[in-house]
């Protein structure tokens, strides 16, 4: 699995460490381990892919191409609706789809949400993805990138 880009191996027994964070606090078991349920789905499938960066931002695994933010998913087990941001024609055809909905908040700017149960939700979501990190490396959408 590709490493994480906030976790630094130190010479602290093995545990991680948040960069940034003064003297260090551990990261935590679901992080060090690359999340748990359909949250390392995700993970494993995007860390492969060239360019995408992983990184822990607004209680969600972040994912970035360059500086570009284009899905969120959160970080608890309980939670499950994965965040995509697509160019705008791309979220009119996504929003034809069963299961997909707009953004509460951020509709405007191409945002869905997606509910993800399951590995077979995992599959359907990573072509969205595919879109969505597809135009997050044409720099496409406004300049505000957070959701």
């Amino acid at each position: 699995m590709a490493e994480w880009a906030f976790v630094r191996r130190m010479g602290d027994g093995g545990r991680g460490r948040v960069r940034g964070m003064g003297s260090g606090r551990t990261t935590r078991r679901a992080l060090d381990r690359g999340g748990t349920g359909p949250a390392r789905a995700l993970n494993v499938a995007l860390g492969g892919w060239n360019g995408v960066r992983i990184t822990p931002m607004f209680g969600r695994c972040s994912y970035f191409v360059g500086e570009h933010l284009f899905a969120c998913f959160p970080l608890r087990d309980k939670d499950r609706d994965l965040w995509v941001r697509l160019s705008l024609e791309d979220q009119a055809r996504a929003l034809r789809e069963p299961g997909v909905r707009p953004h509460r908040r951020f509709a405007r700017r191409g945002w869905i949400e997606l509910q993800i149960e399951g590995e077979d939700d995992v599959a359907r979501a990573l072509g969205w993805l595919r879109r969505a990190r597809a135009a997050a490396a044409r720099g496409d959408g406004s300049g505000a990138a957070a959701p």
